[in-house]
């Protein structure tokens, strides 16, 4: 039971990492119709700022923070200088894709360039060191706030989009643009808003991954995805069906790892394809 409860916990804290990057990369789609190839390459962004943050102020804190405004702002530059001229275009989708895959090549290279190849590492605060102790179970304590960070995001997204005048006029972009531009909104600075805080989630993600694993260049890929599965499962578009996605596959996981570890590595992939197969909207979509 100790060892369940245990793999658990763990699945939870990655569940919560990729719901913050797969809940942008569905933020995004689901307002501005855009799919953002280059959202991982945010997640790892978020990551080296923090990195640089740190060392140039001892503090974790202040590394995550400017982790996520950084990644935040970078993403709304790059939304309005570039992925605004495309909106409304013929055939815009496969531009999208070429577009932010461009992305994933800039600045995966400009972090090899700032930064160099080597791997860099940050240490966990000291209040977030060691773990909670119930019975014979140990419960890391950086797993317990990745957990909360996780479910406070959730739902402060959904009182803001539900409960808030923002959160109507965001809903209101993503059914009809037109209309919401008539009535006197400025849908073009909606539609950057909503990118640079996609993008901060993924940053913010970035930032609190790094204690656990090296931050490394090519993160973003492996991010991006694992995340596309977790879009997959809930719904391209669907915010809480990504939350319920990163559940799934952060816990399949977790136990895959325990029973089957051989096989682990696949399990993802070959829930994602019962998925496309069954359901192709995902598991929490309603059905067209």
């Amino acid at each position: 039971m100790e060892i369940y409860i245990s793999q658990f916990i763990g699945g939870l804290s990655v569940a919560m990492l990729l719901f913050l990057v797969a809940s942008g990369l569905s933020l995004i789609f689901g307002v501005a119709n855009i799919f953002n190839f280059a959202h991982g390459s945010f997640y790892l962004l978020g990551s080296y700022i923090a990195y640089q943050t740190i060392s140039l102020f001892p503090n974790f804190w202040i590394g995550l923070i400017t982790a996520t405004i950084g990644a935040g702002l970078i993403g709304a530059i790059l939304e309005f200088i570039f992925l605004k001229r495309l909106y409304g275009r013929v055939n815009e989708g496969p531009f999208q894709i070429l577009l932010t895959y461009s992305f994933i090549l800039i600045l995966d290279d400009a972090v090899k360039f700032i930064w160099g190849p080597e791997y860099k590492t940050i240490v966990k605060p000291d209040i977030l060191e060691g773990s909670f102790v119930i019975g014979s179970i140990f419960i890391p304590k950086y797993n317990v706030f990745i957990i909360i960070v996780g479910i406070a995001i959730a739902l402060l997204a959904w009182y803001v989009l539900n409960k808030t005048k923002a959160g109507m006029i965001v809903r209101a972009s993503s059914l009809d643009r037109t209309m919401v531009g008539l009535l006197g909104v400025n849908v073009s600075m909606v539609m950057t808003a909503v990118f640079g805080i996609a993008t901060a989630l993924g940053g913010l993600a970035g930032a609190m991954a790094a204690p656990l694993r090296t931050v490394t260049p090519g993160a973003g890929i492996e991010v991006i995805i694992d995340s596309l599965i977790v879009v997959v499962l809930g719904g391209l578009g669907n915010f809480w069906g990504a939350l319920l996605g990163a559940l799934i596959i952060g816990e399949v996981n977790a136990f895959g790892i325990l029973w089957i570890p051989q096989w682990a590595s696949l399990l993802s992939f070959a829930i994602m394809i019962i998925v496309l197969i069954f359901k192709p909207q995902g598991l929490f979509s309603k059905s067209r």
